[in-house]
């Protein structure tokens, strides 16, 4: 069988076009990419580049660059992403990737050179310590919301994407991992003060992304073993309102089988269920454990 010839720029750019979506969920989508990437270009502006604090990946090294050259930080961005945003293609979903990520990083790009037009380029404040905090969290929100519009900001975060779905570390790890370059040269082009300031930024900003994309961990799962299943399930339902899952288990001592009820619950509500459980069975076993997000019935909507 013959191999398919691979793809021209031209049928690679129709195939693009052909993608575009313009349903509701994509619509809304495309607004938090380009919000996201006006909330990044303000933590920049305010905050990281007045203090000297690189915020890692391509955005970092163009603040080292423009500290040398004057050359406008925006378009180093953008320049410095063409190599990145080919290798995303390749690996984070190919043509909705492709526009989602091009939005984003035109969008901080042409944010973070227009903000310095109008905002003081001295920033808001003088502490090096407060333009670390408010810098890492403002930044970590917008990368966030891209984050949440299925799209990247672009950098270090294409490779950071890559690296949590490809091998599963977490996002704040992946900053780690791909920043550490940048925030080692900015010690030696700024202060290693300021490099260890950026450290902090890189992380903080990554846990916030992840709080911002996944939750806030106000959700708990509770697994009970009891000799009691039914009744106890039955007063969840009733008192808590909440569904149960009755699962079939085999202990491996006794070799018993045993049903053990699932159950997921909001923070508040694990204190009455604990006291559901004591009430219905004294001798029960229970693990409650931490879940990021609950969709579907009773939770927020599957979508």
């Amino acid at each position: 069988m013959k191999p398919l010839a691979p793809l021209t720029l031209r049928e690679n750019l129709i195939q693009t076009l052909r993608s575009i979506e313009f349903s509701r969920d994509s619509l809304a989508d495309y607004t938090y990419v380009l919000l996201g990437a006006l909330v990044q270009a303000f933590a920049m502006r305010l905050f990281l580049v007045p203090a000297q604090l690189v915020s890692g990946g391509i955005s970092g090294a163009s603040q080292l660059i423009n500290f040398y050259t004057g050359w406008p930080i925006g378009l180093m961005v953008f320049l410095g992403n063409v190599p990145l945003f080919l290798l995303g293609w390749q690996h984070l979903g190919g043509p909705r990737f492709a526009l989602r990520t091009a939005l984003a990083v035109t969008g901080f790009s042409f944010f973070t050179d227009m903000l310095g037009v109008f905002l003081p380029p001295e920033g808001i404040v003088h502490d090096l310590f407060l333009n670390c905090l408010y810098g890492a969290v403002v930044l970590g929100v917008g990368l966030g919301m891209v984050y949440r519009g299925k799209g990247t900001s672009g950098g270090s975060d294409i490779l950071g994407r890559i690296l949590n779905e490809k091998i599963g570390i977490s996002i704040s790890m992946a900053y780690l991992i791909t920043d550490s370059i940048v925030i080692l040269a900015s010690g030696l082009v700024f202060a290693w003060e300021n490099a260890l300031y950026a450290l902090a930024v890189t992380y903080v900003s990554g846990l916030v992304a992840e709080m911002v994309l996944e939750g806030t961990s106000v959700f708990r799962t509770a697994l009970i073993i009891t000799s009691r299943p039914e009744e106890v399930a039955q007063k969840i339902m009733t008192d808590l309102e909440r569904g149960v899952t009755i699962l079939n288990a085999t202990g491996a001592y006794t070799h018993t089988e045993r049903p053990v009820l699932y159950c997921v619950v909001t923070r508040p509500e694990v204190s009455r269920i604990k006291a559901i459980v004591k009430e219905v069975d004294p001798r029960a076993f229970m693990v409650i454990g931490q879940a990021h997000e609950a969709l579907g019935e009773g939770f927020r909507p599957l979508q």
